[in-house]
């Protein structure tokens, strides 16, 4: 077996989430993990999409500060937006409650950005998927939040997992609502020599 990843750079995952860090290694891309604290406020008049990409920029500008030379950064990050308004994540039961009745028996939009960098360029990508729920009864609602799944999703909701049994319909990247577009990422990856299906080659 040869070491088909001696000249691999290294891939540095710039985020606490673990849903991100199970869609690299589930398209097979080895990274270390080295979250950021970048503040999530939108400025004055940033639209959602603008908004996102800086913060996926920032957090893998912000990583690659602190990484090796030669490394290059992931950084990414997901809001849902209904009606125009970006719903991050809940501050509390209230404000859980309240986003998860805005999103009852409507159509809203997820929005992932990924930025990918090292020390000579960054290249980003922004997907929005379109997600409709079915309607909900606030004892639902009440309900999902009892589980603890919502606190730290934006929109106060994962798709991933209890949350499934909200969404009606989905249009587009399934991955990029659970947090990272892996189509669009493996190509951003490509473009910084970094393959997928890693793991599968170290078998061969």
């Amino acid at each position: 077996m040869t070491d088909r990843n001696s000249s691999i750079p290294e891939l540095v995952l710039a985020s606490a989430s673990p849903r991100r860090l199970e869609l690299l290694q589930q398209i097979g891309v080895s990274c270390s993990v080295r979250p950021v604290d970048i503040p999530e406020v939108p400025r004055a008049g940033e639209l959602p999409a603008v908004f996102v990409e800086r913060l996926a920029r920032e957090k893998a500008c912000a990583g690659l500060a602190v990484a090796a030379d030669g490394a290059v950064v992931l950084g990414a990050d997901t809001v849902v937006v209904s009606e125009g308004m970006i719903l991050g994540k809940p501050v509390n039961r209230e404000d859980a409650l309240a986003m998860l009745q805005q999103l009852s028996g409507s159509e809203h939009q997820v929005m992932t950005a990924v930025a990918i960098t090292n020390r000579e360029r960054i290249l980003t990508q922004v997907v929005t998927t379109d997600v409709r729920f079915k309607t909900l009864s606030l004892a639902q609602c009440e309900q999902y939040w009892a589980s603890g799944e919502p606190r730290d999703k934006a929109g106060a909701y994962g798709i991933q997992g209890l949350g499934a049994v909200f969404v009606a319909s989905i249009n587009g990247s399934y991955s990029a609502v659970v947090g990272l577009p892996l189509m669009e990422t493996a190509v951003l990856l490509d473009e910084f020599g970094i393959p997928v299906w890693q793991l599968r080659a170290d078998l061969e």
